[in-house]
């Protein structure tokens, strides 16, 4: 008894004791918590569908025993009376470690939602791929530089002077790189908002092909003459894109005329030759046929219809079909294809 009572920096040995009791106790209870969590979770996990249960898993492993031993160490100091130079050194190391598991716990978040994204586009959009990796990089890069930041602001360092270096100089190098940055966000607005992947089909402005490469910087494009396009992601963005794969299906319109000599009757029954055709063709879906105006030298009729597969080739063939049977019908039928006539008309006198 006389030897723990006995004091030692301002406490007994039975404090000093009490204290390390605790701070033991409280390790053990975080550290078999942590586990068992850790045990469900990683169960819960591999039976549901949803990433919420990963990405906790992914973060409780993240946790460092520096973190508990230094919780575990405050709470323990409880039992025992310190010096106020000693509480504000403990309590500041404690600061320390829950920034830098703060940082941690941030870093695993960072990265599961990242490498997530990765696999789930590794089979839809591989060129993608690369511009995601370096976005996470770029993440992790500035999480860390706010994690030093806030580290050496809590030493004391004066960190005013470098924060205000560091805006300026980040305004220095953005002036002289904007042009690569407006082509690195626009990749990265291609990436997360996905106008088009790698194999769609798209037209700009005059310049149409099949997307082979997006990058960085520029978007590659296969066109249909063999040569390949290459666009900066900026400028591909600020332009008027279309995207024929995204088609349910294709609206066709076409024309044709017929002679002026075309009788009334004649006239109307194109009408129900045309539809009658074109409803009867595979994948075609009629949608109208008219008599649309009087040109220099023919009847003119518009015709639209769909086509229920996007495909071009697809598309030609349907057409292709409908030109051979309404050529077939017209010359049943007596109806006269018309061609640029001029009809001269000489009195005499």
């Amino acid at each position: 008894m006389e030897l723990l009572g006995k004091i030692y920096f301002g406490n007994s040995i039975q404090s000093w004791l009490v204290a390390l009791g605790i701070f033991i106790a409280t390790f053990i209870v975080v550290k078999s918590v942590q586990k068992v969590a850790l045990r469900r979770l990683s169960r819960l996990a591999a039976t549901t569908v949803t990433h919420i249960d990963d990405l906790l898993v992914y973060i409780l492993k993240s946790t460092k025993t520096f973190t508990i031993l230094a919780g575990s160490a405050y709470i323990a100091c409880s039992a025992v009376t310190l010096k106020p130079s000693y509480e504000a050194l403990l309590l500041k190391a404690l600061i320390l470690m829950l920034i830098l598991q703060g940082g941690l716990w941030a870093n695993a978040g960072t990265s599961f939602w990242f490498n997530h994204n990765i696999q789930k586009r590794m089979d839809q959009d591989s060129a993608s791929v690369t511009t995601i990796a370096l976005l996470g990089f770029m993440a992790r890069v500035s999480l860390w530089v706010i994690i030093l930041l806030l580290l050496l602001d809590n030493l004391g360092v004066n960190i005013t002077g470098l924060v205000a270096g560091l805006g300026i100089g980040g305004i220095a190098v953005a002036l002289a790189v904007q042009n690569i940055l407006g082509d690195l966000l626009a990749s990265l607005s291609i990436v997360l908002d996905k106008p088009f992947v790698v194999g769609d089909f798209i037209v700009v402005d005059s310049l149409m092909g099949t997307i082979e490469h997006i990058g960085l910087k520029t978007t590659r494009i296969r066109s249909l003459g063999g040569e390949q396009l290459i666009f900066s992601n900026n400028d591909l963005l600020k332009s008027r894109v279309r995207n024929y794969k995204r088609m349910s299906e294709r609206r066709v319109l076409f024309s044709f005329g017929v002679v002026y000599q075309t009788s009334l009757e004649k006239l109307k029954r194109i009408k129900e030759i045309v539809s009658d055709i074109i409803i009867k063709v595979e994948k075609a879906r009629f949608d109208r046929v008219h008599f649309k105006d009087y040109g220099d030298s023919s009847l003119n009729f518009e015709v639209v219809y769909f086509v229920s597969d996007p495909d071009y080739n697809i598309y030609m063939d349907v057409q292709e079909a409908i030109n051979h049977e309404i050529f077939r019908r017209f010359a049943e039928e007596g109806i006269e294809f018309a061609y640029p006539t001029q009809t001269i008309f000489m009195q005499k006198g």
